[in-house]
């Protein structure tokens, strides 16, 4: 019996515009479909409908073609994270010159600004993944210049001086190294250091938020000790070999821990 026609029906050309099924043996075994008008239908004629009226599979994307993400770097977390890196030239310069009272205004300004970048962006959704590297970078430029000036006037010990910057330098070099692997293709210089292009995001561990503590408190006493009528000395002896510790523990930590470092898949779903 042609497939054409089955007690008067006909059926769409294009089911069987197709070459005849040589082999039903890969075919799902056939069950009358309830309520129909023409059971008389082959079991051949059933597995070309139910095989064609499937919607087609969509097409294969292949990683290397997919959008690249951007996200909004323009907020005021951002630009109050580089506020703060900019006054550091300032504080070194004041210190140098021995004008701490001018230092002691600048360090309030920075401790300041970092509270109200984070708050802003956690209160109105303004987080980036630049904001996640501009504010250790802040911290870190900021600590940068004060060990190195304070190192200058002698009032922190060089050995100290060395271990901090030295786990920043090693961090740092990591940092670079991190951008340059978690980059989506293609790895251009141009798109290397644009940073609305996420790549990965940097999470600061527990003892790492306590060591920056510690090296702000130890920074800050020091520098408020020309301008304080105290004795500080022993205090501050104490304060920098906990520094000291807290340093090389939280180097250490960045290499061990699992979740210092996210890679920012090409899945995720940018801001608006």
């Amino acid at each position: 019996m042609s497939l054409l026609r089955i007690r008067s029906v006909r059926l769409p050309r294009s089911i069987v515009s197709f070459p005849p099924v040589r082999s039903i043996s890969h075919l799902r075994p056939w069950t009358r479909p309830t309520g129909t008008r023409h059971p008389q239908l082959t079991r051949v004629a059933f597995a070309r409908i139910r095989h064609y009226s499937q919607p087609p599979k969509p097409p294969s994307v292949d990683s290397d073609n997919k959008p690249t993400i951007r996200e909004n770097i323009y907020t005021i977390p951002n630009l109050l994270t580089l506020s703060r890196i900019a006054a550091c030239p300032v504080l070194g310069w004041s210190i140098v010159k021995g004008d701490f009272h001018l230092a002691t205004g600048l360090l309030v300004y920075a401790g300041i600004t970092d509270l109200l970048d984070g708050f802003l962006a956690r209160r109105y959704n303004m987080q980036s993944v630049l904001g996640t590297i501009l504010d250790p970078a802040a911290d870190k430029t900021l600590m940068t210049t004060l060990v190195v000036t304070l190192a200058w006037k002698g009032l922190l010990p060089m050995p100290l001086a060395v271990i901090i910057l030295g786990r920043d330098v090693l961090l740092s070099l990591s940092a670079f190294y991190i951008r340059y692997t978690s980059l989506p293709p293609p790895k251009t210089f141009q798109r290397y250091w644009d940073f609305s292009i996420p790549s990965a995001e940097v999470h600061p561990t527990l003892i790492s938020k306590v060591n920056t503590a510690l090296q702000l408190v130890l920074m800050g006493t020091t520098t408020m000790s020309p301008v304080i009528p105290v004795e500080l000395g022993v205090a501050l002896q104490g304060l920098q070999w906990l520094v000291a510790t807290t340093t090389i523990w939280s180097g250490l930590s960045y290499i061990y821990s699992k979740d210092a470092v996210k890679i920012v898949t090409s899945s995720r779903k940018p801001k608006p």
